[in-house]
């Protein structure tokens, strides 16, 4: 038997914070009175492994700042200093890496299944406008990252992008100088990237997939036979095509975790580079503006 004191403390506790902040409210409103359709299937697991993805890339993000140097003299260093010298530093460096492939790869799953459902049209399509603005954050997000750690394919890969900027008309030029921050790519430009890619677009991130879950839980889950859950209620007012969130739900997403993890670990721990995918083989070299990567070079040189 437990013991009563104990519960009646936590149950004292838990008014006092009710009393200041909705906190079971919240709990009820999206997880444990929150009904979802009884059919989801496997296309439903990357909505929750995409939150996965995006807790591990703050963490190990928080983690790199620590140790990283965000000038065009001390970048590169800094990173071959977090893989030899910081301990585990190997291990959240490739967990970060890993973890922004794996990102993509099940928000591209995500959207998938959204396209495939018909998760855009009404009403939900607020949902999908505010899940498509996330993944253009996220681009910008990947983009800058990409020129932090000051290799070669991250040099060069910043001045092709960037360089897109100077073919709009009129404004194109001054438009990449602004971005730039210099006349070339150099430590400003690196300095800025990292302000943006360490602390506003996260923030960004993280208002918009609120505003994404929150728009979900009110117009309700979509379902592979598009059958509205909240068209047949009972008298109390509960969907009869569906279930609670928690704990359904929450204990199947931990099988499609279990899953993600093993697949996240082997990547991590015996090919962390992906054969020069995840990470190309010029990034271990330190940017050199005199010399592009053979690979990328211009035709005819």
């Amino acid at each position: 038997m437990g013991n009563p004191n104990k519960a009646k403390a936590e149950k004292g506790l838990m008014r006092w914070v009710d009393d200041r902040f909705p906190a079971t409210q919240m709990w009820q409103e999206h997880l444990s009175k929150y009904y979802a359709p009884k059919n989801f299937n496997f296309w439903y697991f990357f909505g929750s492994l995409a939150l996965l993805a995006l807790v591990n890339q703050i963490l190990t993000g928080v983690w790199l700042t620590m140790s990283f140097n965000p000038s065009a003299e001390g970048a590169f260093d800094s990173v071959e200093y977090i893989m030899r010298d910081v301990e585990w530093g190997w291990l959240i460096r490739y967990m970060h890496t890993t973890g922004a492939s794996a990102f993509f790869l099940v928000v591209y799953l995500h959207m998938f299944r959204g396209l495939l459902y018909g998760s855009y049209k009404a009403p939900r399509e607020l949902v999908w406008v505010f899940g498509m603005t996330i993944y253009l954050v996220l681009m910008a997000e990947a983009f800058m990252g990409y020129l932090l750690p000051w290799g070669q394919m991250s040099y060069w890969g910043a001045q092709v992008i960037i360089s897109l900027f100077s073919a709009i008309p009129a404004i194109g030029p001054d438009l990449a100088q602004w971005v730039r921050g210099d006349f070339l790519i150099s430590g400003i430009t690196l300095n800025r990237f990292f302000a943006l890619h360490v602390v506003a677009l996260p923030i960004v991130i993280l208002a918009l997939v609120v505003l994404h879950i929150i728009a979900l839980h009110e117009v309700g889950s979509n379902n592979p036979d598009g059958i509205d859950i909240k068209q047949k209620k009972d008298e109390a007012g509960v969907p009869l095509d569906g279930i609670p969130f928690h704990p359904y739900y929450t204990v199947k997403d931990l099988v499609g975790v279990a899953v993600f993890l093993f697949v996240f670990c082997v990547v991590v721990f015996y090919f962390p580079e992906g054969g020069g995918y995840f990470i190309e083989r010029p990034n271990f070299d330190q940017a050199n503006p005199l010399q592009t990567p053979d690979h990328i070079a211009p035709f005819g040189i």
